[in-house]
């Protein structure tokens, strides 16, 4: 009966603490996504009629600050799918900053929550992307205006030698301004803040790279850690300002956008040597037909957020019954021999082990070169599905694993040795979104108490070789047949493991290591039970 609530649940409703609502909600939208679509659209509905107030820029910034109700207030527009309705608040937010002559130090709880706008500035032009909007004039000049406040508090924090903290930002807008406006006058290459700039005169630091163990990618020489960026997607993981993630990437190597601004203000013989890679992931079928000329045009604009070339390109297609993959595939692989100043190599992200062999078939009757030197797929103890096919195939072909989840969102570490199991949808918990996926992967795999007899058995194995926990699971996959690199999530900025993560080049497994690890990772059937469960790698993100 529509609008009917039973009287006892409206009672528990009304009475809950906060933390156990929010909790209970996340249990009842990740379980139906029926209720999901009728969440957001019911909220959208509530925000449509009664939309946030305004405050003014004494009252966001003055003796009792409001800026942290106004963003939250935010944050529900974009995050209901009203991203468009989201800017003018977001436009009003930062031009308030010099209205109110705001001041911040490093690290103080202004200078967070201004990060954490910057933050929230990226996900809603992120999400207003995704939407394939109309190029309307309202659009533009929303966009234009958010990029006026962004630039007149740069000013405003370099006359007042305060860090500006809307780097991050500024090279979004631009980007939707290219993407939904490109007609429009615009500088094309961005300039960036002074104070980045000139902290980028750094020397290579031979000592460490000499650690590093390479392989060969095709026409790449790597190293067999990546510094993989998703984590940059959202602030779910946390924010920092472009200046942060600059100085963490110094050690460490929008993620695109963030990643190119980083390369870009590097000493050439230190940039020359940078393996920067990225991803074209279609999910939905194509809106124009695909030509030599699509897929150009798709190379050209990653080349353009990365500010250079491409050094391995890594294609994700949606539904493997659409074969234009294949077609597109093909022309990626021209395009490394036409075009070898916007991509140098090929690779795959997500495919199962049929369309690898499928693909690789087909580009070698096609040009007699399989021509796609990798595929990125999840790898680790906990998941062990490439044993049963990919392996065999990657072998077959010569076609390098980059793994991911390797480290199991960090539950792999010495953090959750002999601690209790989280409540995944517990504020309190402070769960990363990648926790969470890999929280399920675990009860797929086994238990909690699995877990912990396993974190217990490589604490032992990384205490006799005197390295850490993390480095031991690593260590493993890296050993396994076909994988060329294991992907290190990095939050820039925000966390850095890069000393610890060199440690997996100074130990080498022995039998016994190995055959303890193997009764954890791939005894008792574990490999096949999953396979069977969740299917073949990748199968999740069809």
């Amino acid at each position: 009966m529509p609008g009917h609530v039973n009287m006892m649940d409206d009672v528990l409703i009304s009475q809950l603490p906060p933390n156990i609502l929010k909790s209970s909600l996340r249990v009842l939208l990740s379980q139906h996504t029926t209720a999901q679509k009728l969440f957001v659209e019911h909220v959208r509905g509530q925000l449509s009629a009664s939309p946030p107030k305004y405050s003014s820029p004494s009252e966001l910034f003055g003796e009792t600050p409001c800026y942290a109700e106004f963003l939250a207030s935010v944050r529900c527009l974009f995050s209901s799918r009203m991203a468009s309705e989201s800017l003018p608040y977001l436009s009003h937010f930062v031009a308030s900053i010099p209205l109110a002559r705001a001041r911040w130090q490093l690290n103080e709880k202004l200078e967070v929550a201004l990060e954490q706008a910057c933050g929230d500035i990226v996900q809603a032009i992120q999400a207003l992307k995704e939407s394939r909007p109309d190029a309307t004039r309202e659009l533009q000049e929303r966009l234009l205006d958010l990029r006026t406040a962004i630039d007149e508090c740069e000013s405003y924090s370099a006359s007042n030698n305060l860090q500006f903290l809307f780097g991050r930002a500024q090279l979004q807008v631009d980007d939707a301004l290219w993407l939904i406006f490109p007609d429009i006058s615009l500088i094309h290459s961005r300039r960036h803040s002074s104070q980045v700039t000139s902290r980028m005169a750094i020397e290579p630091d031979l000592d460490r790279y000499a650690k590093l163990e390479h392989v060969q990618l095709g026409p790449l020489k790597v190293p067999r850690i990546f510094n993989g960026l998703w984590q940059l997607s959202s602030p779910a993981w946390g924010s920092a300002s472009l200046y942060k993630q600059h100085r963490a990437f110094e050690q460490l190597g929008d993620a695109e956008l963030v990643y190119g601004a980083f390369r870009n203000q590097l000493p050439p013989k230190i940039s020359a040597n940078i393996v920067a890679c990225s991803k074209w992931c279609v999910f939905r079928a194509p809106e124009r037909s695909v030509s030599p000329e699509y897929v150009l045009e798709a190379v050209t604009e990653r080349s353009r957020r990365l500010g250079g070339r491409v050094e391995l390109l890594q294609f994700h297609w949606y539904d493997y019954s659409a074969k234009d993959y294949l077609r597109i595939l093909l022309e990626l692989v021209k395009i490394t021999k036409s075009h070898p100043h916007l991509v140098r190599a090929i690779g795959l992200c997500n495919f199962d082990s049929e369309h690898t062999e499928e693909a690789c078939q087909y580009l070698l009757r096609e040009t007699g070169q399989v021509g796609i030197v990798s595929n990125q797929i999840q790898y680790s103890l906990i998941d062990t599905r490439p044993t049963i096919k990919m392996e065999v195939v990657c072998e077959k072909y010569g076609i390098k694993m980059l793994t991911y989840g390797t480290f199991c969102g960090g539950f792999l570490s010495e953090k959750w040795l002999d601690a209790h199991a989280p409540d995944i949808y517990s504020e309190q918990a402070q769960l990363t979104p990648s926790q969470r996926k890999y929280f399920d992967m675990i009860h797929n795999w086994g238990s909690w108490k699995d877990l912990q007899a396993l974190l217990r058995t490589l604490k032992q194995i990384a205490s006799k070789h005197n390295v850490d926990l993390a480095n031991v699971a690593a260590r493993w996959v890296l050993d396994r047949p076909a994988v060329g690199a294991v992907i290190a999530g990095t939050r820039a900025g925000i966390s850095n493991n890069s000393e610890s993560n060199l440690k997996v080049f100074s130990i080498k497994l022995d039998e016994q290591d190995t055959l303890q690890i193997n009764h954890y990772a791939v005894g008792a059937n574990r490999a096949e039970m999953l396979y069977r469960k969740i299917g073949d790698c990748g199968h999740e993100y069809q």
